[in-house]
């Protein structure tokens, strides 16, 4: 079951990673990107990473952002989706 889940998550990613690219002279008049769109960003950057490898109009980050809250966004993304820093422990059987 957890293999299906597995593959629902990666397709549904990787259909919403594939944003649009916004001309760089279009910054200036556009709204700059906040916490939840970093947060967005960070969840589906590995996808963005591979295909940023094959399209150069695809970007990773998004240059016109609030700064320290697109950034914490950004980086809250990425936690979540590689499980932040929880580690399992083993339990040990009672015999």
């Amino acid at each position: 079951m957890k293999k299906e889940m597995w593959f629902l998550v990666a397709g549904i990613l990787l259909t919403l990673s594939c944003a649009q690219a916004i001309d760089v002279q279009q910054f200036v008049t556009t709204e700059p990107y906040g916490f939840w769109s970093g947060l967005w960003h960070g969840i589906i950057a590995p996808i963005t990473f591979f295909i940023s490898l094959f399209f150069e109009e695809v970007a990773i980050y998004a240059v016109n952002n609030t700064g320290s809250w697109y950034d914490f966004g950004f980086v809250l993304g990425a936690g979540i989706l590689f499980g932040g820093s929880r580690k399992r422990r083993k339990r040990k059987k009672e015999d």
